[in-house]
């Protein structure tokens, strides 16, 4: 069966339907092995922030534009209802400014993470998500273009079946799924999955 879930109240509807079908999963088992995703780490990739060759400062300092700060207002309302523990950030204003809506609506501070800026060495990255696998709690992560495909195309040469691989688009969510600190599977929103295209 089809569903239009091309308007505003639609795109709600779905967002509630995926949310309450991701926390039953985190719940249950599958063929006797527990599969309950205790943990996802959400790597978020920063909202929209002009053109890079049109900012005349430090590209460091650029901010969102207009529509990328509505973009994480958007991300703020898809990521709220869940169970974060922590939100990081790439030290880059564009991301700091990415995941502010979401830190003020949790009331929580938005830590930076030198491992996740643009143009780190990817084992850091890949040592800091590593961890985050095996703390309590959701974790939202957001990066760069380089940094979080660079994470996922290293998760699926050590085995990890991602679909979407590839995919990146500014505003977007990967969520990477843990079970017993190992990632175990990855989703791919795309930014108009929850109002942000």
């Amino acid at each position: 069966m089809s569903r239009d879930v091309s308007g505003a109240g639609g795109l709600a509807d779905l967002q509630r339907l995926y949310l309450s079908a991701l926390l039953e999963l985190r719940e249950k088992s599958l063929g006797g092995v527990a599969i309950a995703f205790a943990v996802v780490l959400h790597l978020v990739r920063h909202a929209e922030a002009g053109n890079r060759h049109g900012w005349e400062g430090n590209d460091f300092e650029r901010p969102l534009d207009a529509s990328g700060r509505m973009q994480a207002q958007a991300i703020a309302e898809a990521l709220k209802s869940f169970p974060v523990q922590r939100i990081l950030s790439s030290p880059a204003t564009r991301c700091i400014q990415t995941v502010t809506p979401l830190a003020e609506a949790l009331e929580m501070p938005v830590a930076t993470a030198e491992e996740i800026a643009e143009g780190t060495f990817l084992g850091d990255a890949l040592r800091l998500v590593g961890s985050l696998a095996s703390s309590a709690g959701d974790s939202v992560l957001c990066s760069h273009g380089d940094v979080i495909p660079g994470v996922l195309w290293q998760l699926s040469q050590e085995g990890l079946d991602i679909a979407d691989l590839g995919r990146c688009k500014k505003a977007s969510i990967w969520e990477l799924h843990v079970s017993d600190g190992r990632v175990v599977a990855a989703v791919y929103r795309h930014p108009r999955t929850f109002s942000a295209a």
